[in-house]
């Protein structure tokens, strides 16, 4: 522990493991403690005993939900787009090797109370029932526009600057009405509230770009990807990394104390008695409490379910998005089911998610909506937990705290996280330039 390391992580959650990862193959010298005794911190996944003991105190789970050891129940579920940039960074790591991938069956959206898929292209959209016949051929133009798009042609642009035009107005020289702007903007482009409208609409066309290409990445029914067994290989695959490029990782270490001399700066952190010194902190908001502020809260059920969620082809995993218009909400509400194809559940068995950011401090009253669309469930556990978000001055104090999870059931948000953490840690852009086809062939199977 007397070493001197470039960095020290605290903490084994996702994005703490994602930035521990490409720090290590820059050539840091990291190490990483967690004073937990199992990897993932917040985003662990859990087998079904230990499911029951963290909601349900000392209860034994039924025996008809099957063997604890077939569960693993991630606690922060989220599904990866295809050609997204946590794919980019999995690839960029070469992590990739340590981990299966499957393709997500369905993706889905909630409109006047009825689940559609969601359609991403010109030719899904003249199929979809989400729209009348005239607004069918306007919003074929629309993805039509989108998918020639390229910012270095400008014959593909139409005259339009995408980083002085805002959405809104990209979306009205279309003529599309409201119901085709909420499923675009909340189930294609991802985007979590609907402040998107009134800024550039760069961003919003590569949003829906990258659906669209996601999409036609595995032909299958969703642009998205899990990894068999779930997110709780992730950690594991990167410790595997860390340790090919001399990382360092210690769980169960506890206290993990960060100390700061004089003038405020990180220099180490204690655990044991012992101090290992180090350059830079990162950290998830539990092992700098006084550092961080709380900004919102999740509600979420947790569900064990004998069947798919009802609509949606008998899709083994899936994302609904429900946009908060359509609930009358100030945010949307997400929908995660995955089962035993993923390796996640026994035979014959799904679990699904419903989550939204807390608006009442009553999660089962607030989820309802959710709820109502998984059909009968077997077992059902509530959970709300407290987001927080980091209030140092890094460039001050030498600390990097990530962000507490939001609700979304996909990796876009998370994935921004890490990649601005990463530039703040290193002074350098991430270069996410790889070879896509590098993570393809274990997503076939």
């Amino acid at each position: 522990m007397d070493e001197e390391y470039d960095v020290i992580v605290l903490g084994t959650g996702l994005k703490e493991c994602i930035l521990s990862g490409l720090l290590s193959v820059d050539g840091l010298k990291v190490l990483h403690m967690d004073r937990n005794d199992y990897y993932g911190g917040e985003s662990t996944s859990l087998n079904l005993n230990q499911l029951w003991k963290r909601f349900r105190g000392d209860d034994t789970p039924p025996e008809q939900l099957g063997s604890s050891r077939d569960y693993n129940v991630d606690m922060i579920p989220k599904f990866m787009m295809a050609n997204g940039a946590l794919v980019r960074v999995l690839i960029h790591t070469d992590v990739t090797k340590y981990l299966n991938f499957k393709a997500v069956d369905g993706s889905f959206v909630y409109n006047k109370g009825k689940i559609h898929k969601v359609p991403a292209t010109d030719v899904e959209a003249l199929k979809s029932p989400l729209m009348g016949l005239f607004e069918k051929r306007r919003a074929r133009k629309f993805f039509i526009y989108v998918q020639d798009y390229e910012e270095n042609d400008p014959k593909s642009h139409e005259g339009l600057d995408l980083n002085k035009v805002t959405a809104r107005d990209l979306i009205s020289k279309y003529g599309l009405d409201d119901n085709t702007v909420d499923f675009i903007g909340h189930a294609l482009a991802l985007h979590k509230d609907d402040s998107y409208l009134d800024e550039p609409a760069m961003d919003f066309v590569k949003r829906v770009k990258l659906y669209a290409e996601s999409l036609a990445r595995f032909q299958g029914g969703s642009p998205y990807i899990y990894p068999l067994y779930g997110l709780g290989e992730l950690p594991q695959a990167f410790a595997r990394l860390s340790a090919v490029y001399g990382g360092t990782y210690m769980l169960n270490k506890p206290e993990c104390k960060v100390e700061f001399d004089e003038n405020g700066k990180a220099f180490g952190v204690t655990s044991e008695g012992e101090t290992a010194k180090c350059k830079k902190v990162v950290c998830d908001p539990s092992y700098l409490p006084d550092k961080v502020k709380k900004v919102s809260k999740v509600a979420r059920a947790i569900c064990v379910m004998s069947h798919p969620i009802p609509h949606t082809n008998d899709a083994h995993s899936v994302q609904i998005i429900l946009p908060q218009k359509q609930l009358g909400r100030k945010s949307d509400m997400y929908l995660f089911c995955c089962s035993y194809s993923h390796n996640v559940a026994p035979k014959g068995k799904y679990i699904a998610f419903v989550t939204t950011e807390a608006e009442t401090d009553n999660p089962e009253v607030e989820l309802k909506s959710g709820i109502e669309l998984l059909g009968p469930v077997d077992e059902i556990l509530f959970d709300t937990y407290e987001r927080y978000e980091p209030t140092n001055q890094h460039a001050v104090d030498n600390c990097f705290i990530s962000t507490s999870y939001d609700a979304t059931t996909h990796f876009e948000s998370t994935v921004e996280d890490v990649i601005a953490m990463y530039s703040q840690i290193t002074g350098k852009a991430l270069d996410l330039s790889v070879d896509l086809s590098a993570a393809s062939a274990a997503a076939e199977e």
